[in-house]
């Protein structure tokens, strides 16, 4: 487990930085006598192979779909300051088209977090270096960016066009935040809302909102964590609203444990109140939460640690909201692997309500892998969908997985694939994997 008061780890490219409930601990037992399933008869396929050229490696950000199903996300390997991509079928195939590279400058530098879509249709997202912002020295290269692409004010007749990079914000690296890298979430007034998870008064992270006045986009703080029992520490990864239009986020440092906590902003008269929802145990109950948070709709959220559980190797967790209190109970303990092991990601959830993940480098080969859990009898039956080899099908996924409407899922691997082409070391440059049902 991650020592108190150490910033957070980033496993490639670079260093960032309640009590067990009765319930989860049964909820482990219940598990274990289910047992685990074999793969069903899902397909896995490669759809790109990153060859550290001018498609980049190294993608880490969970991958977002639009209407047409097209696929876009980041890569960011530190030997290059990143690209965004975007992923279009076209005669049965996936055609990659590199929409943006970054310059290393002040527009932006590693973009660790994915993209997502504004109301207006463009994208938006975060790179962890890059800016006009020093910090007073604290930052080399820039304290990071928010910025956002636009496509090409004409059709494109070519499946190879550029998009339109604009940074909306560049953090100063004081209060403001920063090093940003994580996916950003808008709410339905069109304002914009991320963590990062350095800066702030006690250096630890902060939770901003960028709103638009005018043209430009004003920043302001809505909480800076502390780090102390009350409070969370480093927040890693993106938000998420409830239907009453609370955020919710992780943190992997802080708590009552230092191993991390959920905690809620609610919106208020005066402006957002926050509160620590769960903190994490540090043993069985989970450690060190890296992944967004995935609501159902009804009250409960699900998400992941990357350490603790039965064999430090990460967790899959719930948590309900009923008659005015959280309860808490891990729905799987992921296997021996090594420490911190586990989903570094966000969960997908289908109509049916099976919950979908990755792992860093567990599975049969220990370079990670697709699971399923599917709710049975009030447990949890675990599936291993796709064990990655670390060979041309990928390696070590950090990202989350992505779900679409025809029940197909895709995701992303750091490693694997190409090796040794261009920029690519020889453990590879990574992939885009789809799994069809």
């Amino acid at each position: 487990m991650r020592k108190s008061g150490q910033p957070p780890r980033r496993i490639i490219g670079i260093s960032l930085r309640s009590t067990p409930s009765a319930l989860a601990l049964a909820t482990l037992f219940v598990l274990a006598a289910a047992g685990s399933h074999s793969a069903q008869a899902q397909t896995f396929n490669v759809i790109h192979t990153f060859t550290g050229g001018d498609d980049g490696y190294q993608p880490t950000g969970t991958l977002t779909l639009d209407r047409a199903g097209n696929l876009y996300g980041t890569t960011t390997e530190l030997g290059s300051p990143g690209t965004v991509f975007q992923l279009k079928r076209s005669n049965g195939s996936w055609i990659l088209n590199t929409l943006y590279t970054f310059l290393n400058s002040t527009d932006g530098f590693l973009p660790f977090g994915g993209v997502v879509f504004g109301p207006n249709g463009t994208l938006y997202g975060t790179t962890y270096e890059g800016g006009t912002g020093s910090g007073g020295g604290q930052c080399q290269q820039g304290c990071g960016t928010v910025f956002n692409l636009t496509p090409p004010a004409r059709a494109c007749r070519t499946a190879l066009c550029g998009w339109t990079e604009n940074v909306i914000y560049s953090f100063q690296g004081g209060s403001d935040g920063i090093d940003p890298n994580a996916s950003l979430v808008f709410d339905d007034a069109g304002a914009l809302y991320g963590t990062t998870p350095r800066g702030g008064s006690a250096g630890v992270g902060v939770v901003f909102q960028l709103t638009l006045h005018n043209g430009e986009w004003m920043e302001n703080i809505l909480h800076t964590f502390t780090g102390i029992r009350s409070d969370g520490a480093y927040p890693e990864a993106g938000m998420i609203f409830d239907s009453a239009g609370n955020l919710y986020g992780t943190t992997v440092d802080g708590g009552s444990f230092s191993a991390g906590t959920v905690f809620q902003l609610a919106p208020s008269g005066s402006g957002w109140t926050t509160s620590t929802v769960h903190d994490f145990d540090g043993g069985n109950g989970g450690a060190g939460p890296q992944g967004a948070l995935t609501f159902d709709g009804s009250g409960k959220f699900y998400g992941t640690t990357e350490g603790g559980g039965l064999d430090d190797s990460g967790t899959v967790f719930e948590l309900t909201f009923s008659g005015g209190t959280w309860s808490f109970a891990v729905l799987y303990s992921v296997p021996a692997g090594s420490d911190n092991s586990g989903p570094q990601g966000n969960l997908a959830m289908d109509a049916a309500g099976n919950l979908y993940g990755a792992t860093y480098d567990a599975g049969a080969h220990h370079d990670g892998n697709v699971f399923k859990l599917t709710p049975i009898n009030g447990g949890w039956t675990y599936t291993s969908l796709h064990d990655f080899t670390g060979g041309a099908d990928g390696a070590n996924p950090l990202s989350g997985v992505t779900l679409d409407s025809n029940g197909n899922l895709y995701g992303t691997t750091t490693l694997g694939g190409m090796q040794g082409g261009n920029n690519c070391n020889t453990l590879g440059c990574g992939v885009v994997w789809e799994i069809t049902p």
